[in-house]
């Protein structure tokens, strides 16, 4: 693919998010696409919601789980970018009409008190760097069709990447702990939809620690001249399946002694 290939690509997918009308497979359009091209076109998306007006406040890191990675056949995570219009607060709710098909996954939210950078970056390194850790929702949402109507081919990786992992929106929970307060492995939620437990799920499943997950973020963001900056927000990965928010929807995760968050959908 072409820099204009790739601004293109990202223009369509901010047309889509404005209009709330999706597009086709990128992969279908541009064969020839690759990993390099799909965060091409998300630092090219990026870009233009910067010149917008947007703030970057963090960044989410997705399929963590090897459930999702044998799904889409790929064997790392991604990531994607938080803008300052994502953020909701816990207990609110999100207008009707806001997002195409949201969904929502339970995670657990890194907030940095200074930042990281470096192919080098350890465990150690993220705890130091880390103010506190919070429970949190994200909302993701899909830019481009879940499957092609035509051949029934479904979007891939590089289709969700360039759609800035399929990110939408981040709620986090009012409670704050030291990074190292617990053991993250072993935090988990109970997550409901309208009262109806829908999914159960434990940090381990995050690349084993969520940490880890946090440590592979900087890494990859060195490989392109990135790095996570003091203030901002990782959502380090969800450790449950995504579950739909169809209109009327109210979410709440619950965490017990690491606290609770939820969402409801207009």
């Amino acid at each position: 693919m072409t820099p204009e290939d790739h601004s293109a690509a990202a223009a369509a997918l901010l047309e889509a998010e404005a209009t709330g009308t999706q597009i086709g497979l990128l992969s279908l359009q541009y064969p020839d696409i690759g990993m390099d091209d799909a965060y091409a076109i998300q630092s090219a998306l990026a870009a233009q919601k910067l010149a917008g007006g947007r703030r970057v406040i963090g960044w989410k890191i997705g399929l963590t789980s090897k459930a999702m990675q044998y799904a889409l056949n790929i064997d790392i995570p991604d990531s994607g970018i938080l803008f300052d219009d994502m953020a909701f607060d816990t207990g609110g709710s999100v207008p009707k009409g806001r997002f195409i098909q949201p969904r929502v996954e339970a995670e657990i939210a890194f907030v940095m008190k200074s930042s990281l950078a470096g192919e080098t970056v350890t465990r150690e390194d993220v705890l130091a760097a880390t103010d506190y850790v919070a429970p949190s929702l994200e909302i993701l949402d899909t830019r481009i069709l879940r499957q092609d109507p035509a051949t029934g081919r479904a979007r891939n990786v590089y289709d969700t990447i360039s759609d800035n992992a399929a990110n939408a929106g981040i709620v986090l929970g009012n409670q704050r702990h030291a990074a190292d307060a617990f053991d993250l492995r072993w935090v988990g939620a109970l997550t409901f939809r309208n009262g109806e437990i829908e999914e159960t799920g434990l940090g381990a499943g995050v690349l084993n620690d969520p940490v880890e997950s946090v440590v592979w973020l900087a890494r990859r963001m060195a490989q392109y001249g990135q790095r996570i900056e003091a203030g901002q927000v990782i959502l380090s990965g969800s450790f449950i399946r995504p579950i739909e928010c169809p209109p009327g929807s109210q979410i709440e995760a619950d965490f017990g002694d690491f606290g609770a968050v939820s969402i409801q959908f207009d």
